[in-house]
């Protein structure tokens, strides 16, 4: 990804809303297509790089990395490489994910719930 300016008002606006409100800096850290996707797949222990891949469809290798890369960067994912040929490396939550999970099967309830409210409601 390409690097932005530092005075760009789209990174300006960003820094002010990251400091101002402490949920949407959570949100920022976890939101996107993949990464909650992503954590919940490690939320049962370690998962190699390839186990990853073939547990979330439609994921490429390079959107799995570019996400690891930045959760790990942000603490959320840890990773552990094993001096092996060929090369082994695992990913697990890092103690701060950890108490994310009981966060998450919340909304994941919630989303659940309003599913169900949506697709009942008439149009």
């Amino acid at each position: 990804m390409g690097k932005r300016k530092e005075n760009s008002t789209n990174l300006l606006n960003e820094s002010y809303i990251m400091e101002s409100c402490d949920l949407t800096y959570a949100i920022c850290k976890i939101g996107g297509r993949w990464k909650l996707l992503i954590l919940c797949k490690l939320e049962n222990g370690k998962l190699r790089f390839s186990e990853l891949r073939n547990q979330i469809n439609g994921i490429t290798e390079r959107m799995l990395t570019l996400q690891l890369r930045e959760m790990e960067k942000d603490g959320l994912v840890k990773r552990t490489v094993y001096a092996e040929v060929p090369p082994r490396v695992d990913y697990e939550l890092t103690e701060i994910a950890k108490e994310l999970v009981p966060i998450w099967a919340k909304l994941s309830k919630w989303g659940a719930k309003h599913k169900v409210l949506v697709s009942e409601s008439p149009i």
